[in-house]
């Protein structure tokens, strides 16, 4: 079965490779190479220092569940509810939280702090980075 649509966002050459490093099994997210640190939503400068240096970096993918709430009303059309939608903390990426499904359990057995994986679902060319809880 496959997946109603997700809304599509728009690439560009900021954006492009967390958007489509999931066909690598990579979540990329943008690192400085003058100070270090990681920013997201990717931009074209250091959100701590200001510098140009910035590149898409694979990261581990894990994490931890930061926050979350059970949706219960249908926005997106066919996209069946109740669904997860939270907050990830993500391992080895300091001040970098994503919003994103919690996908493969019942909404009831999601909790606060849950040890979390990324996993890919690509539409059209966009992998979208939902998570899935690690026994």
């Amino acid at each position: 079965m496959s997946s109603p649509p997700r809304p599509r966002p728009r690439l560009d050459s900021v954006n492009h490779a967390f958007w489509t490093g999931g066909a690598e099994g990579d979540l990329m997210i943008v690192k400085c190479g003058d100070c270090g640190e990681f920013t997201h939503p990717p931009q074209i400068l250091c959100r701590h220092c200001q510098s140009e240096n910035v590149a898409p970096t694979a990261v581990a993918g894990t994490g931890a569940v930061e926050t979350f709430t059970i949706n219960y009303q249908p926005w997106v059309k066919d996209l069946e509810v109740p669904y997860v939608i939270a907050r990830v903390r993500l391992d080895g990426v300091p001040g970098v939280y994503l919003t994103t499904n919690i996908v493969g359990c019942p909404v009831e057995d999601v909790k606060f702090d849950d040890k979390v994986r990324v996993k890919f679902e690509e539409q059209d060319g966009i992998f979208y980075p939902l998570f899935e809880k690690v026994s």
